[in-house]
């Protein structure tokens, strides 16, 4: 099998996930750390509007080439801002995190399959 490399649209899109993936990683701190106070019987204060503010920008940079991604993600924006009982909402928050990270995990083998090119040898 030839050397292949990724094409230049392969490696925007893997950039695009991999900083997506990093933001999540702080949106599911963020759920955890208001797991805490939630079993705790605490407030959780100011930790939803962080979520949202924290996932906003990400919403805007999956918008373009990951739109169904984007489109989970503004419903983690609206699960955030919600009122109510705080297990519900903490519970939501958590599927759709792991949902969010399920998907940019595929999304990442998808992109690597689809932009992979042969390397043309030199010569």
């Amino acid at each position: 099998m030839p050397p292949t490399k990724l094409d230049s649209a392969g490696m925007m899109k893997l950039k695009t996930l991999g900083e997506a993936a990093l933001t999540l990683q702080k949106i599911h701190a963020l759920v955890e750390r208001m797991a805490v106070e939630v079993k705790a019987q605490r407030p959780v204060g100011v930790m939803p509007q962080q979520i949202k503010r924290v996932a906003t920008p990400l919403q805007g940079q999956l918008k373009g080439q990951f739109s169904l991604i984007a489109d989970q993600v503004a419903q983690l924006i609206l699960i955030a801002g919600r009122g109510g009982n705080e297990q519900v909402r903490l519970r939501s928050l958590r599927e759709l995190t792991a949902q969010l990270r399920t998907m940019v995990e595929l999304s990442e083998a998808k992109v690597r399959d689809q932009h992979t090119v042969p390397i043309e040898p030199a010569g």
